[in-house]
């Protein structure tokens, strides 16, 4: 029971927030690697093999069928021609196979012959210090895994997601990797999943600022909302997000639930706790969903009301200055016979009874709130 209890410890280091450079997502092709191939090796008796020389997958694969253990191959952006050779060495199905080189595949899992062929979303949060409207808060990638009885073989895409540092974990745990390429196939899962969750808290963070900036008074002590160019940007990416996700569900549920010959049945079990966290994950970018379209209305239904106030302060200044305009108007007809008009005292009084009027209408509405 041993290797059951260090599953965990083996396939998930202590999470960091993403906000920091842990190191996580640190690679794309090596410079010093001229092919597609990271890494080649052959896993005997839950050993790394050690060899005088940098293995081929052909190489490899002939030691394991002359001495039995599991070839484990990872491949970062290969072209058609450069994975021809693997794809036929290791009979690989040819639909797996074109979607394994062209990418941009939704997360599934399909079962062939002989081998399982699983696609993971890799989801990395990108540092800002502020977030706009061009803001990127999410960038993913891709992980394809292909199962066999004795073989592993993963093909990334994108920038991020190295599985360096993983398969160095899993090197240093032999009675985890004794149970073959299924404990590989977790063990790329749950650090996808891992990946999924530390993404979210991230995301979580972007929101609640925008959240705040929203609800936080203005002057006069009313919202003074936030540009809505931000919402929608942050809004794209989760559902960016949400794509990468909620695919992924029913693969890790088919993975913990349906039994399968090419995963071995104690590593099955711990599928079930990937799928409760993607689960929880899903649940998650959908709850930023639905909250940003509230934060979305809200901020549209500010600057509404926002239009609204200025529209009453410019229909209330100009309701009093209709007053002196109309006076002005009337006096200004230059007729002989006027109220008034010869009057010592009729300038002052016209005067006064047009500021009186003015003031009486600029109390009325400043009490209504209008002012």
């Amino acid at each position: 029971m041993s290797m059951i209890r260090d599953l965990r410890a083996a396939v998930r280091p202590s999470r960091v927030s993403l906000r920091k450079d842990s190191g996580a997502y640190d690679t794309t092709r090596d410079p010093a690697t001229a092919s597609a191939v990271v890494d080649c090796a052959v896993y005997r008796d839950g050993a790394r093999v050690e060899t005088d020389a940098p293995l081929t997958p052909h190489t490899a694969m002939r030691q394991v069928r002359r001495d039995g253990g599991f070839v484990w191959i990872g491949l970062h952006e290969p072209t058609e021609d450069e994975f021809a050779g693997i794809a036929r060495e290791f009979g690989l199905h040819p639909l797996a196979v074109e979607d394994a080189v062209q990418a941009h595949q939704r997360p599934k899992l399909e079962r062939y012959d002989d081998s399982l062929f699983t696609v993971f979303k890799t989801v990395h949060y990108v540092d800002h210090a502020e977030l706009t409207a061009n803001s990127e808060v999410v960038e993913t990638g891709e992980v394809m895994c292909f199962t066999g009885r004795d073989f592993f073989i993963t093909v990334r895409h994108g920038g991020q997601g190295s599985l360096r540092a993983l398969r160095h974990r899993l090197q240093a745990d032999p009675e985890l990797l004794l149970k073959g390429p299924s404990a590989v196939l977790h063990a790329i899962a749950d650090h996808v999943v891992d990946g999924y969750i530390a993404v979210a808290d991230a995301v979580q963070d972007d929101i609640d600022e925008v959240e705040t900036e929203v609800f936080s008074p203005g002057r006069k002590g009313t919202p003074r909302g936030t540009d809505a160019s931000r919402i929608y940007q942050l809004k794209r990416e989760v559902l960016e997000f949400k794509r990468a996700v909620a695919p992924l569900l029913r693969p890790m549920l088919l993975l913990s639930e349906r039994p399968m010959r090419l995963i071995d049945p104690e590593i099955q079990k711990y599928f079930r706790d990937v799928a409760d966290h993607v689960a929880r994950v899903q649940e998650q970018v959908i709850g930023f969903d639905e909250l940003l379209n509230s934060i979305l209305q809200a901020n549209l239904a500010q600057a509404s009301v926002a239009q609204n106030e200025d529209m009453r302060k410019i229909t209330s200044w100009a309701a009093i200055i209709a007053v002196p305009t109309m006076v002005c108007g009337v006096y200004g007809m230059n007729f002989d016979y006027m109220p008034e008009t010869h009057w010592k005292f009729g300038y002052p009084l016209v005067l006064s009874i047009t500021v009186g009027i003015c003031l009486g209408i600029h109390r009325t509405l400043k009490r209504n709130g209008w002012l």
